[in-house]
């Protein structure tokens, strides 16, 4: 194939990661929503406790939500069995092999455990507690 016959434009952004490029993106994204949520907590609690600030309160407020706190826990449930995934590849080489299917078993564990989390989340916020 000579340079002259070469499709150049957007072809070359199209995405062909798959599952495992899904995972490196998501690590980064949940790594980086703990960090803020850390940040924030301190924040709040840095405003409520010297200054009495209505924004510690309104920080209290986006805590206590339900959508935020499903947020958190998506970040914390997938970094953790991720990380977890990325540990045990990086300890045994051997099963490097497995990527892709080390990857899927941890999608399926990862449904089931968030899917409970958000049910108990949503249930809780339509009893009012």
């Amino acid at each position: 194939m000579s340079a002259t016959s070469r499709s150049v434009g957007l072809q070359g952004l199209r995405y062909r990661g798959g599952t495992t490029m899904w995972s490196w993106a998501l690590h980064r994204v949940s790594g980086v929503g703990m960090i803020v949520f850390v940040a924030m907590h301190v924040v709040s609690a840095f405003l409520l406790q010297n200054l009495g600030s209505d924004v510690g309160k309104l920080y209290n407020t986006v805590f206590e939500s339900w959508i935020f706190q499903s947020f958190i826990y998506f970040c914390v449930i997938f970094h953790v069995l991720n990380g977890t995934r990325v540990i045990i590849l990086d300890t045994w080489p051997k099963l490097l092999e497995y990527q892709r299917e080390a990857t899927w078993m941890q999608w399926l564990i990862f449904v089931p455990v968030y899917g409970l989390t958000l049910l108990v989340l949503v249930q809780r916020a339509l009893s009012g507690g």
